[in-house]
């Protein structure tokens, strides 16, 4: 498997959402948080106070989306869905009998995807591996977590037009 499969693919217009979304969190996501929290601690003892609590997980929540964001957009490659090749890549819409059933898809990550009724999955899930840089006839297999190998076969590849 190539390095270029860990690098995530990302449209512009997903990025410069992504990015948007960062800076909220990172700003007025975080002082809605904190202000939460701190009229939460004023109610009194903080053991029995459950909007105390539900704000701290919110606050967790928020600073791991906060680090996914950050990781995300600083090792993706941004730029237009490669050109359909024949070749599963990732940012392409895979056709695919998987396990005998039809499955369409996108390779890659769900941020590309908002707003599309497209199955997503990333080229590091075990679909993924096994099927980058397949070309249309092609066939593979991967184990699925009960242990079962699962039988693939491409049937087409498109261009990812959003």
């Amino acid at each position: 498997m190539s390095t270029d499969a860990q690098v995530p693919f990302l449209t512009q217009e997903a990025y410069d959402r992504l990015v948007a979304e960062l800076e909220h969190l990172s700003t007025t996501g975080r002082d809605e948080i904190a202000k939460r929290i701190e009229a939460a601690r004023e109610e009194g003892d903080l053991k029995e106070n459950g909007g105390y609590h539900a704000a701290k997980d919110e606050q967790g929540k928020q600073e791991a989306r906060i680090r996914t964001l950050e990781n995300l957009l600083k090792t993706a490659k941004v730029g237009e869905a490669p050109a359909s090749r024949g070749v599963v890549e990732p940012g392409t819409v895979v056709t695919a009998l998987v396990a005998g059933g039809e499955e369409v898809f996108l390779l890659g990550s769900r941020e590309i995807a908002v707003g599309s009724d497209l199955d997503v999955y990333s080229e590091a899930s075990p679909l993924g591996q096994a099927i980058l840089g397949l070309k249309v006839g092609e066939k593979s297999s991967y184990e699925a977590p009960n242990g079962r190998s699962i039988s693939v076969e491409i049937v087409n590849v498109e261009t990812y037009t959003g």
